[in-house]
């Protein structure tokens, strides 16, 4: 099958009209999105938006074959005029299958919010799934795919889905088994909330998705685009910068993620209660938690991606350990044994099979401390940060909550 995206935008399109946003004041040129519609094979189009015939012929293609145009999603404001010679718009019902004369199929897939997911069967067996903008799949179950009860247990060899508003649907996909390492995640439905430039490129790269111009034609099955999710990311940061929330975005796509919290539960201290509180509060519901400071044998571990949040406080567990904070037990011994159990965090970092994401402060561009353990712990944090992102894919640093990519 082919497809054709005659637009990749939210229902409001990119820009909006007179809106002032650095987003919208950005989206020029190939960067600017019409509101999302998708030709499959010249024959199905799915979602009719204004000026779906103009974009048809910049990117090479007629209207003039459509056999059959669906609607996914209400759409707000004025009647679409429908072209001339177009069937007119329709859905399939809840549960049904449409079939084609030119042997393609198209059955409903069920959504938590309204509107119509369509699964697109092509005459060779290629399937196609596409999700209106805010819907994400409902009722799956694990190792059945989407199409369950449909004997449909393979990945779709592409999904077409709004990846930025509802990134869980990307991970109900997963948990399925819907959506596999060679599926191509294609996000559409893209607004002014999305980021611009080279940023939405790689946050959209993190869930194993991407985004493509307006008249891009693609063709399914076709691997060679799809984005490697790299396995090993370090996020730092200074406090307040955006670090935690920008490591849990790189995973709200994964079903099934162990978030690792090393900072204990400090009874007694509401301030810090208060900070546990609101990151539990943003987690996906799926995500498992553990708090412990045990990381290598968690990282020799077969398992789902780990969050690991963060690695200046197991810094700081491990020193308490080696009684780091005493001048002679540390030149007795805990400077030796602090080096040795970074070194072994490396090593078990370096040989891990999980995808993992961790968070660590960045402190050496402040004012130096004024106390002597105060400065042999910012010298510990600088070398563990160095020899952790030495084993990294990825590495960020994020300020002000903007990530500028240091690696990868």
């Amino acid at each position: 099958m082919e497809l054709t995206l005659l637009g990749t935008g939210a229902p409001g399109g990119l820009p909006l009209p007179d809106c002032p946003c650095a987003a919208c004041a950005t989206a020029l040129g190939p960067a600017a999105r019409a509101a999302t519609a998708l030709l499959v094979d010249g024959v199905l189009l799915l979602d009719l938006t204004p000026g779906a015939a103009f974009a048809a012929a910049r990117a090479g293609h007629s209207l003039g074959g459509v056999r059959q145009v669906l609607l996914s999603h209400p759409h707000d404001g004025p009647a679409v005029e429908v072209p001339a010679g177009l069937p007119q718009p329709g859905r399939v019902a809840d549960g049904r299958e449409l079939a084609l004369l030119t042997g393609h199929r198209v059955r409903t897939v069920a959504l938590d919010a309204p509107g119509s997911g369509y699964e697109v069967t092509g005459p060779d067996g290629e399937r196609l799934l596409y999700l209106p903008p805010g819907g994400a799949p409902a009722g799956l179950g694990e190792g059945n795919g989407a199409g369950q009860g449909h004997g449909a247990r393979a990945p779709y060899e592409m999904v077409v889905a709004d990846v930025l508003g509802r990134p869980d649907g990307l991970a109900r996909l997963r948990a399925a088994g819907a959506v596999g390492p060679t599926t191509d995640v294609i996000a559409v439905h893209i607004g002014h909330e999305a980021p611009p430039g080279p940023e939405l490129t790689r946050r959209l790269a993190a869930a194993g998705a991407r985004a493509v111009p307006d008249g891009s034609t693609l063709v399914i099955g076709a691997y060679e685009d799809v984005p490697d999710v790299p396995r090993r990311t370090l996020v730092l940061g200074g406090a307040r910068s955006g670090k935690s929330v920008e490591a849990e975005r790189r995973l709200e796509a994964f079903p099934e993620v162990l978030y690792v919290a090393t900072g204990g539960t400090r009874n007694g201290d509401t301030e810090w209660a208060r900070r546990v509180s609101v990151h539990r509060e943003r987690r996906p519901g799926s995500w498992r938690t553990t708090e412990t400071c045990d990381l290598v044998p968690l990282l020799a571990e077969d398992g789902p991606p780990l969050l690991v949040d963060c690695l200046s406080l197991w810094l700081t567990h491990v020193m308490d350990e080696v009684k780091a904070w005493d001048d002679d037990e540390w030149a007795g011994g805990g400077e030796r044994e602090l080096r040795r159990r970074v070194v072994e965090l490396a090593e078990a970092v370096r040989a891990t099979r999980r995808t993992v994401v961790a968070v660590s402060n960045e402190v050496g561009s402040g004012i130096v401390p004024a106390t002597a353990s105060g400065r042999r712990y910012r010298d510990e944090l600088g070398r563990l940060n160095t020899l952790f992102a030495a084993e990294c894919e990825h590495v960020l640093l994020v300020v002000a909550g903007q990530a500028l990519a240091l690696r990868g």
